[in-house]
This record gives structure tokens, C-alpha cells and sequence, in this order.
């Protein structure tokens, strides 16, 4: 395929973006119950994950044990602080508050964390209807003392919100050729410092 082709695919794809943006702008909103999760403080309510925004970002990861859903959280890290400066973003799976902060350590994160616990906010607010623990991201507004959800995504390989599927894809590699690991460093077959003590 000529290149020509591409780069007016990607103009086109780029302005059906633009379309798409509009139309959630302009999405209706719902209100929805204030739920409870678990966190290291104590349990907390949608309306505190607010804060003092007055929209907020609510991050549906699967957990420690989805490599998928790790990726999505390295990338959007990155962007925290952008993203902090004009909303409310916290993540949530169905990890335990210590499991949660031990992994978030173990990848440099530094989300706002939140336990659902596998109980009825995934249940009922899960970005995919009737499936549960599904990796994605809903967009919530405080209004009169109201809940409202408005827009919401699913994640996954080839989506908007994972940048690393478009340079693999630059580079010929489709989704199914490339999946995503915890960790890419192998350790040497011997160590300058003895070995002892070594913990996988």
C-alpha cells in the first residue's frame, strides 16, 4: 500500500476523531448510585474519589494479574499530570487496597487507588453490559449534588487510548504478534555481585 494511502487514511481516521469528540461532548448524562470502596485510608465514596474537582476520571483496571490492563496503566501514568490538571482520576480493580499499592509501587504509578472488590459498582458501572471486570474508563460529574455518567471506553489491543498499538503497527506488527509483558529484563546467566539470596 502506497504511502500516499496511508497518510490519507490516517486524515480521515483523524477527522472521524475529531466527529467522535464532539458527539461525547455533547453525550447525555445519567445519574448513577454513590458506591463504597475499599482504600488504604478506609472506605471512601464516588462522591470523595471527586476530591475538589467536579468531574472525575475513573480508571477500570482488571488487576494485578492482567498484562493488558498494565500497559494501558503505564501509558496513561504518563500522562497523569495533565490529565490531573483538569479532573479527578483515580484507578480501580478488584485488588485489595495493599495488593493495589504494592503493584502500583512495583510500576512507578502513582494513580489514586480503589478497591471495588469485584461487587456491585463493576457490576453495574462496568464498561461493557453484562461483563464484569472489564478493562476501560467512565467519565463521572458531581452536579447538584448529583452523580452523573456521561461517556465511557473499552480497552483494548488496537483502541485510542494506547498509543504503543499505533508504533508497533508503524513497525508491521499486529496485535496478535506482540503481547505485553510484566517485565523484559532477563537476568544474566551470572552475576558480578555472587548470586546469593535471588528472589523471582
Amino acid at each position: 500500500m502506497s504511502e500516499q494511502t496511508i497518510a490519507e487514511l490516517e486524515t480521515e481516521l483523524y477527522e472521524k476523531t475529531l466527529q467522535l469528540h464532539k458527539l461525547k461532548q455533547d453525550a447525555d448524562r445519567v445519574e448513577i448510585a454513590n458506591y463504597y470502596f475499599a482504600t488504604l485510608s478506609g472506605e471512601v465514596s464516588l462522591k470523595d474519589l471527586f476530591a475538589d474537582s467536579d468531574t472525575l476520571l475513573m480508571i477500570h483496571n482488571m488487576g494485578q494479574g492482567c498484562r493488558y490492563c498494565t500497559v494501558w496503566g503505564d501509558g496513561l501514568n504518563g500522562f497523569l499530570p495533565h490529565l490531573e490538571s483538569a479532573m479527578s482520576v483515580v484507578m480501580a480493580s478488584k485488588d485489595d487496597p495493599h495488593t493495589q499499592k504494592r503493584f502500583a509501587n512495583s510500576r512507578g504509578w502513582r494513580f489514586r487507588m480503589a478497591s471495588h472488590g469485584g461487587g456491585d459498582y463493576i457490576a453495574e458501572q462496568t464498561v461493557v453490559a453484562d461483563a464484569s471486570n472489564m478493562p476501560g474508563v467512565v467519565c463521572y460529574h458531581l452536579q447538584d449534588d448529583k452523580i452523573l455518567r456521561s461517556n465511557s471506553a473499552t480497552f483494548g489491543p488496537g483502541d485510542l487510548y494506547c498509543s504503543l498499538w499505533s508504533f508497533l503497527a508503524m513497525a508491521g506488527l499486529t496485535t496478535d504478534e506482540f503481547t505485553p509483558q510484566y517485565n523484559y529484563w532477563s537476568r544474566p546467566a551470572k552475576l558480578e555481585d555472587g548470586g546469593e539470596n535471588i528472589v523471582d
